[in-house]
């Protein structure tokens, strides 16, 4: 923050100072950037002899950046600033050699020193992100520290450090650091070191206390209808699923599940991190032609993926992560940030039915999402009528109506589309809705793949002149291809939504713990393991083949994806609770953790058919 005594902000990419070991810092006022010299997404990216350091000019690209030049190594790159402390190696470049990092929190024993770098929490000034400095000065009285993205002021003639923050030592040697921002909070200091004599232990779960438990809510003396349909959406959930149940089986309207507080925190930690490490895989690939071939997308479309990403990387609403998560562990499978399905059971239904059955066990790990959801398209770009592209599903008409309520708190207006009714083309070559407006915003519940399968059919077809194609009512294709039109979730989320990232997420991210091995080909390594074959397109748990080490077949799915490629992914089985085979997934909003719910099958694979059931996040000592 800044006051009338301070120096004003500087333009974005000011030099602001060099801090000590020769590394300069620069202003990251975005609201200052330059759009001539800026004229992407891709042209924030900073990159230092071929390595991708973070983006300009945030406090975490100056803290690895400091680090590569003056220590030869840098750490993984993390979602929030405030996710550094929980770091525990930083990776040599010049032979991707792993060192002990440690923790050391506000009032530690062991003091901090030069090179070093403080963390301060999310929350206050450091909203949502947190931030991290470089410690160049350590003393008995004050820390200097260098950094970006503070106050965005030259540091001052003569000075090689951004800030001085006050220190005091108790008389056991506890070394404390005073925020200088009331409403923020330091968390401490991280030191790459052998010793990890003071250090905080990694507050990792016992595994036990991954593992879900199945319950039963008491029974109803009376029953009665629960879900409200005076509201669109709850009729039309309650149309689709013949009366007032979140499950399609009997046996099993007060069947839920638990899981434990720290469970809970891990899943959001992974789904935050997760996204960041979808997003640079994303970019690795859109930066390497001979990697996006193994997507299948239509040579065409490149040039416009690239232009979306280049455009609109920051303009995702929502997408879903599905997990396994046990006390083996917990393992992500895939990320589909196109056309996730399942809000409204976590964000209204699986709360709802909590109410009715007076389920008092811990809390609903769905309730903020429609907030969050409202709060995503309130950062949206959205500028005019919106319309939601719907097919014509029982399932998606809910969908597409939950999503309607959050665009309407979010003050925009909006207009569902049933399939392509009433659509045509006007004069200019846009395309109307059934009262003329023009479609200029979409959100959609089709897949991107549907659309690029008309594409497809068409360039086997051979090329068709414009005025021949407006001899027809518009396709789906014609909609969401358009230059004017605008559509969420954005072209680009072909790439992490396609199962093809996941191969090259495990070639990024070697032996992560959130991940499966992945490969494009059969490896020893999967043969060994038991392999799940998958296609890089498909929903609904269609097409998929497991084997287990002596490559026997375990269970497979029909589908309509045989002719889609595949990858091959370490099996790795979801956990078996009760009769249940049990998938847990997260919500992303704005590329944040938004939800959780769950999905259950008696089969090994999760399909369309699986039955959601509720989720309550209870105290540890409650699981």
């Amino acid at each position: 923050m800044t006051d009338s005594n301070e120096p004003k902000p500087e333009k974005f990419g000011t030099l602001l100072g060099i801090a000590a070991g020769g590394v300069p810092a620069y202003s990251s006022d975005y609201r200052t950037a330059d759009p001539k010299e800026l004229p992407n997404r891709s042209s924030y990216r900073s990159h230092l002899d071929g390595l991708y350091l973070g983006y300009k000019w945030q406090c975490v690209e100056f803290a690895r950046r400091w680090l590569y030049l003056n220590k030869g190594y840098i750490f993984d790159d993390v979602a929030m600033a405030y996710e550094i402390f929980r770091l525990r190696c930083v990776r040599r470049v010049s032979d991707r050699h792993e060192l002990p990092l440690h923790a050391f929190a506000n009032g530690s024993r062991r003091h901090p020193e030069p090179g070093c770098l403080i963390i301060w929490a999310e929350g206050g000034e450091f909203e949502n992100t947190g931030h991290v400095a470089v410690a160049t000065e350590v003393t008995n009285d004050y820390v200097r520290v260098a950094e970006q993205n503070v106050g965005h002021q030259k540091w001052g003639e003569g000075r090689d450090w951004a800030r001085e923050i006050g220190a005091e030592i108790t008389e056991d040697g506890e070394f404390w650091l005073e925020c200088s921002f009331g409403d923020a909070e330091i968390l401490g200091w991280v030191i790459q070191t052998d010793d990890a004599t003071d250090a905080e232990e990694l507050d990792v779960p016992e595994p036990a206390l991954l593992n879900l438990v199945e319950r039963e809510a008491p029974s109803r003396a009376v029953a009665r209808s629960w879900l409200n349909i005076a509201n669109e959406d709850e009729k039309a959930y309650v149309a689709m699923m013949g009366g007032h149940k979140l499950s399609s089986n009997e046996a099993d309207q007060r069947r839920y599940y638990v899981i434990s507080e720290s469970a809970h925190e891990e899943l959001q930690l992974a789904t935050n991190q997760l996204h960041s490490m979808f997003m640079h895989a994303t970019d690795h690939v859109l930066q390497d032609d001979r990697l996006l071939q193994y997507f299948n997308l239509p040579e065409v479309l490149w040039h416009k993926i690239h232009q979306s990403w280049d455009n609109r990387l920051n303009q995702t609403i929502t997408g879903r992560f599905d997990f396994s998560l046990s006390d083996r562990g917990i393992k992500v499978y895939e990320y589909n940030c196109d056309s996730a399905s399942c809000h409204m059971e976590c964000g209204k239904v699986q709360g709802k039915w909590a109410d009715y059955y007076e389920c008092e066990d811990g809390d609903d790990p769905g309730a903020e999402l429609h907030n969050e959801l409202r709060d995503a398209w309130k950062r949206s770009d959205v500028d005019g009528v919106l319309h939601i592209m719907q097919d014509d599903d029982p399932e998606e008409t809910y969908h597409a109506l939950f999503m309607k309520d959050a665009l309407d708190e979010a003050d925009i207006q909006c207009k569902i589309i049933h399939g392509l009714r009433g659509l045509s083309w006007a004069d200019d070559g846009s395309i109307l809705d059934a009262d003329g407006e023009p479609i200029r915003w979409v959100w959609k519940t089709w897949a991107w793949e549907t659309a690029l399968d008309q594409l497809r059919d068409e360039l086997e077809a051979g090329a068709i002149s414009a005025n021949a194609r407006r001899q027809s009512p518009p396709r789906l294709v014609d909609v969401l291809l358009r230059d004017e039109v605008m559509v969420y979730e954005p072209l680009w989320t072909l790439i992490p939504s396609n199962k093809a990232i996941l191969p090259i997420l495990w070639e990024m991210f070697p032996d992560h713990p959130w991940l499966l091995d992945g490969a494009f080909e059969l490896s020893d390594s999967l043969r060994r393991s038991g392999y799940a074959a998958k296609p890089i397109v498909g929903r609904c748990g269609s097409n998929i083949s497991m084997f287990d080490a002596s490559q026997n077949l375990i269970e497979a799915s029909a589908g309509k994806f045989t002719k889609q490629a595949q990858i091959f992914q370490q099996w790795f089985p979801l956990p078996q609770v009760g009769k249940y085979n049990v998938q847990v997934s997260t919500f992303t909003a704005g590329g944040s953790w938004a939800g959780t719910c769950l999905r259950v099958d008696e089969s090994r694979i999760i399909n369309n058919r699986s039955d959601n059931l509720a989720l309550r996040v209870v105290p540890d000592r409650e699981l």
